[in-house]
């Protein structure tokens, strides 16, 4: 079960703020533009999910100033065009923060090719057996380079938008759903439910066996250097930064969408981080602002009082 899941119910303060309109699109469309790529930001509500209550209350900081510490620092930054959503979660200080209009649902683009990944290994251990050399094959191309001709062949290979939905109500994903006719970087999931993902990739209490993780993580640490942008822009010095990035340019608009997702460390704490954006104006000015937000949301619940 998801850490995030457990507290949500708990201590939460959600916070009404002014911020840019999502920028939704209809319709249908490939995956076919990703290729070399970078990630955006903006803003509507916010949950802030504080940790446990500490054995010396006189010493320790009340529940909601984590949360608070948060949302100031993001309000405080400029505004950006489109939306976003962010989620962060310090797995050694217990705190999760969930910011930014993160109902409706956002594309996927290419950070889907974790989720695909995860059904692959979810399927594999079902049947008592490895992946083989091709899937393999496919995997490494699929999350180190964005591949989407692999990405494309494991999407079959794991049943399509049947087979991904299935992974994902077993993982815990509860707000993802699969795009259909094929179009898997149309998918629509939330900031929440990628980071129970990476939890079932990154955490202890996984579905996904040890073996399975660590060659996801391995994986997701080793993705060429030309997608190494995003979360890791908030990543201390002495980081090793496991991350998928994903970025679409929606025909209808013109307009992009730019996630991350993936682990960092900072300062010595170990933290999930996933950035979802829409209606950004270019891919550049999406990596801009993800970065932006990523680093900021970060530094602000590491160095919360």
């Amino acid at each position: 079960m998801s850490r995030i899941r457990r507290l949500l119910p708990s201590v939460m303060a959600v916070l009404a703020l002014t911020g840019t309109v999502s920028c939704q699109v209809t319709g249908k469309e490939a995956v076919a533009a990703e290729d070399s790529g970078k990630p955006p930001l903006a803003s509507a509500f916010s949950q802030a999910v504080p940790s446990p209550s500490p054995s010396s209350p006189s010493a320790a900081p009340s529940p909601m100033d984590t949360g608070d510490t948060v949302v100031k620092a993001l309000e405080a930054l400029p505004d950006g065009s489109g939306s976003y959503t962010i989620a962060v979660e310090d797995l050694d200080g217990q705190d999760s923060v969930v910011y930014g209009a993160d109902a409706g649902g956002y594309d996927t683009a290419s950070i889907v090719k974790v989720d695909i990944l995860a059904a692959l290994l979810l399927q594999a251990q079902d049947r008592g057996t490895s992946l083989t050399a091709e899937q393999k094959r496919l995997a490494s191309a699929m999350i180190r380079s964005s591949d989407n001709a692999a990405a494309d062949a494991l999407w079959q290979t794991i049943g399509g938008a049947q087979g991904l939905d299935a992974a994902n109500e077993r993982l815990g994903l509860t707000a993802t759903v699969a795009g259909g006719s094929g179009h898997w970087g149309l998918t629509q999931t939330t900031a929440t439910d990628q980071l129970v993902l990476l939890e079932a990739v990154f955490g202890g209490q996984s579905l996904l066996t040890s073996r399975s993780r660590g060659y996801a993580q391995s994986l997701m640490t080793d993705v060429v250097a030309g997608q190494r942008w995003g979360i890791s822009a908030a990543a201390g010095a002495e980081s090793a930064v496991a991350l998928k990035n994903g970025w679409l340019p929606r025909t209808a608009t013109g307009l992009w969408d730019v996630n991350s997702i993936g682990r960092i460390t900072y300062e010595g704490h170990t933290l999930l981080v996933a950035v979802l954006s829409d209606g950004q104006s270019s891919q550049q000015a999406g990596i801009n602002l993800v970065e932006q937000v990523a680093t900021t949301a970060v530094k602000a619940l590491v160095n919360t009082p």
